[in-house]
């Protein structure tokens, strides 16, 4: 995939016959050690592969029915409807940029059910990446291209891992042994933080290396201004991951998790705060949010040292 540059298809083919011929080898071996003969491991290789194509059968057929219940859906839609998402969007957000975003991703996490990546880009490309463009332009809302398309292709990737459809759930629950709804439930809960990042990408297009000014987006191409953004965003994603899950260090307090959503508000949209309170700039709120997680995070500590309580809940 990465140096002969083929086609993931043709990569787990290649990956797979390369895996079936592993497992003779190793039989092989392991029976002339044992001075079993050849033969004894060619049928336990055999046998092994057998096995292997009976449980691979029987766990895609789960997944075979996600995959033909979503194409119903995604296939009725695809096949000509498309400028009706814009109008459903357009009438029920009202010109509402935060309405707009979250219908926009709503349909995106429908259109995305059983597709695969390329796929997925394909169709938010052609389906939903364009309503936020028009009616985002319409409401007064400049959103760059880029951000637009990385919006819905986020959303239409949370498909995978989000019930009812899941098809990533249904593969980890198959490898797992557990249940495939209980199992999307669960990684949607761990998504959250990537369910965040596309609006920021709508409202700080820092986080793409975009700037608007003089009426247009420039690039950022500063080396320590690159830095920053990205330092101050993973911050930022630690801190709502230490919300989501209710733990940096150890369990947080109530005002801990206050703290931490102060952190990743300053930290994502540090403009917002500006504007609003007229006070620093962004480096400013940047340092504040930076500094009030480190004091989080040693608050934390201390008391994880105190207490004696571990790294896992």
């Amino acid at each position: 995939l990465v140096v002969l540059r083929h086609s993931p298809q043709l990569s787990v083919f290649w990956a797979v016959l390369v895996l079936a011929l592993l497992i003779v080898g190793r039989h092989v071996v392991v029976a002339a050690r044992e001075g079993m003969g050849r033969l004894w491991g060619l049928r336990n290789a055999a046998w092994e592969l057998w096995g292997s194509l009976v449980a691979g059968g029987r766990r895609m057929v789960g997944i075979g029915v996600a995959v033909a219940a979503a194409g119903i859906i995604v296939g009725s839609v695809t096949m000509g409807p498309g400028q009706l998402i814009t109008n459903a969007v357009d009438t029920m957000a009202g010109g509402n940029i935060l309405l707009i975003l979250v219908l926009t991703a709503l349909a995106s996490l429908l259109l995305g059910m059983g597709l695969p990546t390329t796929a997925t880009y394909i169709v938010m490309a052609s389906l939903t990446a364009r309503v936020i463009v028009e009616l985002a332009g319409s409401a007064g809302f400049v959103v760059p291209l880029i951000a637009a398309h990385l919006f819905c292709f986020y959303f239409g990737i949370l498909a995978d891992d989000t019930p009812p459809v899941g098809l990533a759930a249904y593969a980890a629950s198959a490898i797992a042994r557990s249940r495939p709804i209980r199992t999307g439930v669960q990684g949607f809960t761990y998504d959250l933080r990537t369910a965040l990042l596309p609006f920021m990408f709508i409202f700080n297009t820092d986080l793409l290396l975009l700037r608007y000014a003089s009426g247009e987006f420039i690039n950022i191409t500063s080396l320590p201004e690159i830095a920053l953004i990205f330092v101050t965003g993973t911050v930022a994603m630690l801190a709502f991951a230490a919300v989501t899950t209710n733990f940096l260090v150890v369990r947080n307090r109530f005002h801990e998790s206050v703290l931490l959503a102060f952190v990743i508000a300053t930290l994502l949209r540090p403009r917002f705060f500006q504007a609003q309170l007229g006070w620093g700039d962004r480096y400013v709120w940047y340092a504040v949010g930076t500094l009030v997680f480190a004091g989080v995070y040693a608050l934390q500590r201390m008391r994880r040292g105190e207490s004696g309580e571990g790294w896992v809940r």
